[in-house]
């Protein structure tokens, strides 16, 4: 096998043929002038489940970062209490039932007596009163056994909607009273981005603002599918808060997280490169260029803002016409 001279060994150190690399154009393009706010992701249905009796945490079926499906039982609460409470109401229902028969049959008698003469008319007035008095006791004895059964149902706790546990209250044991936060949940198929936008650049953003949300922990780009512009201020902060609306089901993001939201403005021509193109380490910033010989060096660029097509720009290093390695990692590596 024949060996490698010192110039082939430099070569090989150097650079590599553009063959071998994707490579991108330093041009000039007309990219989207923004004006970029941080923000934070939040659901825009997320919801705290609590207790709505007193009682003892039976059972709790789910955890956090489970998913819970709509209907699902996510926890139990001791049910005896208020199983003896529906017999209470159930046995005074057939109680008030039969006051009812009872008061009905002496005021039909009443009736009866009253049209032979026997008994005065204030005697069938009394007997119709103490009808209508059972039957408003009935009335009452159900209503109060529907309480109980309704008191009965929520023993068992369900999901309001389909969605991710993303925080516990409460164990198995614990006491809890009505108002008791017992879990919070959030459904991760709709996300929204909250941001605050200064009062002067209200005008510039519009009421209907394109926007572009960077997820930097994602390297990620995501277009808003709407945007929401509250009509009130903050008096103390001189802002305004926008709700920024993510498609639907948009993987990898979930609430507290951190990302900008950069509202177009206008469009500007700027040199730029592919994001990807540009080496971060340390303090160095840098990128591979490919000259004519296909031979890809390292140099140090300066890049400025982000450009929401997944550009960067670039504001020294670097001239238009040049070729730059689009994977930096394998360049080096080569």
């Amino acid at each position: 096998m024949k060996k490698l001279g010192l110039a082939g060994l430099l070569m090989m150190a150097l650079g590599v043929q553009a063959a071998e690399l994707a490579v991108a154009p330093v041009e000039y393009r007309e990219v989207s002038q923004t004006y970029s706010v941080d923000g934070l992701v939040e659901a825009v249905r997320q919801s705290t489940v609590s207790a709505q009796i007193t009682g003892r945490v039976r059972e709790v079926n789910f955890d956090v970062g489970d998913r819970v499906n709509q209907g699902q039982v996510i926890l139990r609460i001791d049910e005896r209490e208020t199983l003896q409470a529906m017999a209470g109401s159930q046995a005074q229902v057939s109680q008030a039932q039969a006051n009812v028969q009872n008061a009905q049959s002496t005021y039909e008698r009443s009736k009866q007596l009253f049209a032979q003469k026997f008994i005065s008319q204030a005697a069938l007035d009394k007997a119709l009163a103490d009808y209508n008095v059972a039957r408003a006791q009935a009335a009452a004895s159900q209503a109060g056994a529907g309480q109980a059964s309704l008191a009965h149902g929520y023993t068992a706790v369900i999901s309001p909607y389909a969605g991710l546990v993303s925080a516990r209250l409460v164990e198995v044991g614990e006491m809890v009273m009505p108002g008791t936060p017992l879990m919070t949940g959030f459904d991760p198929a709709g996300m929204r981005v909250m941001a605050s936008v200064p009062q002067y650049q209200l005008g510039a953003i519009g009421l209907k603002p394109e926007v572009m949300v960077e997820a930097p922990s994602l390297n990620r780009w995501i277009r808003a599918a709407s945007v929401s512009v509250q009509p009130v201020a903050d008096a103390r902060t001189h802002s305004t808060q926008v709700r920024v609306y993510l498609p639907a089901n948009e993987a990898g993001l979930y609430p507290g997280m951190f990302v900008r939201a950069h509202f177009v403005v206008g469009k500007i021509k700027k040199l730029v490169i592919p994001a990807a193109a540009v080496l971060y380490r340390s303090e160095v910033v840098a990128a591979y260029v490919v000259d004519a010989q296909g031979v890809a060096r390292l140099r140090q660029i300066r890049v400025g803002e982000s450009a929401a097509e997944g550009l960067v720009e670039v504001l020294s290093g670097l001239r238009a016409g040049e070729k730059v390695a689009m994977d930096p990692v394998k360049a080096g590596m080569k």
